[in-house]
């Protein structure tokens, strides 16, 4: 009984892993096709995706980037949705 139960966990965890791989390459295949100034917010962001809501964590990120000069302030605002179109992929 033990065997079933550890093994159909481990089975569930698999797959939940596949999907979350996906889900990622799916994003990263989006991000790849950004401006470069998107592609620094995606960069910035996708390792926080899931620690907050998707437009906190891209706000933040891109409000960072422009403060330090790494984005335009002029495009940030549509980099930002660029950027956060391909990380809803990764979601």
């Amino acid at each position: 009984m033990m065997k079933t139960f550890l093994a159909a966990a481990a089975l569930v965890l698999a797959l939940g892993s596949a999907s979350a791989f996906a889900d990622k390459a799916a994003a990263d295949a989006c991000a790849a096709g950004l401006a470069p100034d998107a592609k620094a917010i995606y960069a910035a962001s996708i390792s926080s995706i899931g620690s907050g809501d998707l437009k906190s964590v891209v706000t933040a990120s891109t409000k960072s980037l422009v403060a330090a000069g790494t984005i335009a302030r002029g495009t940030a605002r549509d980099s930002a949705m660029a950027a956060g179109q391909c990380l809803e992929q990764a979601k």
